[in-house]
């Protein structure tokens, strides 16, 4: 799993700001709503869950906390989210069913076999090598085991627009964006079985309408005390842009399932 080391994109102003939008704990949209729907019709009770890409820790402690989890690790790349999340998973009184690993990208830092389910929200698209990445996941589940996942896919391998080209400029994040033929190509390469892609372009186009209204409107002056009236309008500025590829269809935010074979 490669991804180039660099400065942490998701700053306490981040956190702060994406938190103000999609609730404490959650750097990506949805909420435990969504997360819900990814793990829809999965058992997690008593078992060993690994949360790639944690963020700020609000999903892992959804998953224990809500689904009964055994124990829940969230690993991430960036260490000012990590200690967020360790913060609190403290206030919770859940550190002895969870914890947060932070670690350099590239192999995950775990045995082979040591999970019953990995999950991920919205986190693989800064992972440029698809393949190594879904073979990590594959080597670190237990046979038998379930990967349910969220992530930003685009809807072709090809050039992407220039539309695509400025709402990703506008980000200033690592996006490594790949098509849903391209996902489930890596994931059959890794071992997978039963693989199933649900496309939620059209739940968040119409999501982040609504984020965008509320940047505008009633949260506009509560998050500009907290984070800047600068760094609240490029927000705008990037939902705005955000808007049109999710529109166009080109920006597909896509559920992922699949499972390890049994010995």
């Amino acid at each position: 799993m490669n991804q180039a080391a660099a400065e942490p994109e998701y700053d306490d102003t981040a956190i702060r700001f994406l938190e103000a939008l999609w609730g404490d704990g959650y750097l990506s949209p949805g909420g435990p709503e969504e997360v819900d729907r990814v793990i829809a019709g999965l058992p997690l009770a008593g078992k060993r869950v690994l949360d790639i890409g944690c963020g700020a820790g609000g999903v892992t402690l959804h998953l224990a906390a809500s689904h009964g989890a055994g124990h829940a690790t969230g690993y991430d790349v960036e260490l000012p989210v990590i200690a967020a999340a360790r913060q609190r998973a403290r206030k919770a009184g859940l550190s002895d069913r969870l914890d947060f690993v932070h670690g350099p990208p590239g192999p995950l830092p775990f045995a082979d076999d040591s999970f019953d389910v990995v999950f991920s929200k919205d986190a693989m698209l800064h992972v440029p090598d698809k393949d190594a990445l879904f073979a990590e996941i594959f080597r670190v589940l237990k046979p038998g085991g379930a990967l349910a996942a969220s992530d930003w896919l685009i809807g072709h391998d090809s050039e992407p627009s220039t539309d695509m080209k400025a709402y990703v400029a506008a980000e200033g994040l690592s996006f490594s964006m790949a098509s849903p033929d391209r996902y489930r190509l890596a994931m059959e390469r890794a071992g997978f079985e039963d693989i199933v892609l649900t496309d939620r372009n059209g739940w968040y186009r119409e999501t982040a309408r609504g984020e965008l209204e509320r940047l505008k409107g009633p949260l506009y002056e509560a998050v500009s005390r907290t984070v800047g009236k600068e760094y609240v309008d490029k927000n705008i500025r990037t939902w705005e842009a955000m808007q049109k590829v999710l529109d166009s269809g080109e920006h597909r935010p896509t559920h992922l399932r699949a499972r390890k074979p049994d010995r």
